[in-house]
């Protein structure tokens, strides 16, 4: 019979434990290098499967171990609920959880991504800790004048040339005066390192079709569309669009009991939060300009506010993704030019030469009659989507009468 390796994986070492025919028997610590990792993989079989919970070291585990085992199952920590509620805990108890759930088959797994995709996530969180760490830096500008009643700046961007010039002008201390200069400093070097990164995702972009048809979504840029496809993996790997909305933790919760009507609470916020994150950001772009899905926006802004109504639009997004990338079909009102524009500034990022006093692939984007065109057509299909949604109401509740009734008081 399969063995279950259960491991329970720490910063320095990881607990294992066996399962076989039904008994529970402790296999010690083992170090956690790769060192140590091969050489317990070479006293397991290739029938033996193991269950390790999803840590940030997890993938370089499961490299590992993979090609020695039938098996590597990431468990999904949040659901595997048993390890942290239990009221006697080990490293060999919390082993042996995992590995007795994956030989009931009530193991709740976590995806392992290709190597690709795993490359991916780690430029992504790159560049989103480099965006972080200037904003950091900004507010940190931002408290030195306010602790010295320094007004705010009258110049939209503070670090901007007019903004800088500004900020370096004013009388402070000689010490903030000094860390001013060293938040500028470090905040040029940030922004060198972003170039660099963004430039090795835009070279990705350019070769990945997906990205340019996810590009063709009102709101969408070269950051969000990776982003998403880093986050997201091979479409494949869901059913439907109500999989990909769950995913990424875009649907409502749902409370019921016995034979009570469901309640319908806020999203989840299950999967992954950068993903999500984009996806609103994304979604308060797309409303900005004609079309359906500033149409539908309105529509639910009207009945349940402007912030609900951007993360139904996010989750519309969501299922508009789910069918390009199934389809590998553009998105059905896609703005030629616009786009042609943002593919445009897709190889400016990835360096290539600029090509001043030629016209390129954007130049139709220059021109206004094209513009106006295209938004002439966006808003044709906005005002279909109002005409085909005027007539809709919301479904009256069902008021008890009756026995019904009687039987509530």
């Amino acid at each position: 019979m399969t063995r279950v390796i259960g491991l329970d994986i720490h910063r320095v070492f990881a607990e294992a434990v066996v399962l076989d025919t039904g008994k529970i028997v402790p296999l010690g610590k083992i170090g956690m290098t790769r060192q140590h990792l091969r050489a317990f993989a070479h006293t397991l079989t290739h029938d033996d499967h193991v269950v390790i919970e999803a840590t940030g070291n997890a993938a370089a585990v499961s490299e590992v171990l993979a090609p020695h085992v039938g098996r590597v199952v990431i468990a999904n920590p949040r659901q595997v609920r048993l390890i942290a509620e239990a009221r006697i805990k080990t490293d060999t108890i919390d082993a042996t959880v995992l590995a007795r759930l994956y030989a009931s088959g009530f193991l709740p797994e976590v995806w392992i991504p290709d190597e690709r995709t795993l490359a991916l996530r780690r430029q992504v969180t790159r560049r989103n800790q480099i965006v972080r760490q200037r904003a950091r830096l900004k507010t940190m500008l931002q408290s030195i004048l306010h602790a010295h009643l320094v007004p705010p700046c009258p110049f939209a961007d503070l670090l901007g040339p007019k903004g800088r010039a500004w900020l370096l002008s004013q009388p402070l201390p000689p010490d903030e005066t000094d860390a001013v200069a060293r938040h500028v400093r470090e905040h040029d070097r940030l922004s060198e390192d972003l170039r660099a990164v963004e430039r090795e995702l835009a070279r990705d972009a350019l070769a990945s079709p997906d990205t340019k048809r996810l590009m063709t979504i009102p709101g969408i840029d070269m950051v969000v569309a990776i982003g998403l496809l880093a986050a997201v993996g091979p479409i494949r790997r869901f059913e439907g669009p109500d999989k990909l909305v769950s995913y990424l933790g875009l649907n409502p919760s749902v409370h019921q009991s016995g034979e009570s009507r469901p309640r319908h609470g806020r999203i989840t916020k299950q999967g992954r939060t950068h993903a999500r994150t984009m996806l609103v950001e994304a979604a308060w772009q797309a409303v900005r300009g004609p079309g359906p899905l500033r149409a539908f926006y309105e529509r639910i802004a009207r009945r349940r506010g402007n912030h609900i109504a951007a993360v139904a639009v996010a989750r519309k997004l969501a299922v508009i993704v789910w069918h390009i990338l199934r389809r590998n079909e553009d998105y059905a009102w896609v703005r030629p030019a616009l786009h042609a524009k943002k593919l445009r500034d897709l190889e400016l990022r990835s360096g290539q030469p600029e090509r001043r006093g030629q016209r390129g692939t954007a130049y139709s984007y220059n021109l206004s009659r094209v513009r106006r065109e295209e938004r002439r057509r966006a808003e044709l299909a906005e005002t279909a989507y109002r005409r085909q949604t005027e007539g809709w109401t919301r479904r009256p509740r069902k008021v008890p009468t009756g026995a019904a009734k009687e039987e509530r008081r």
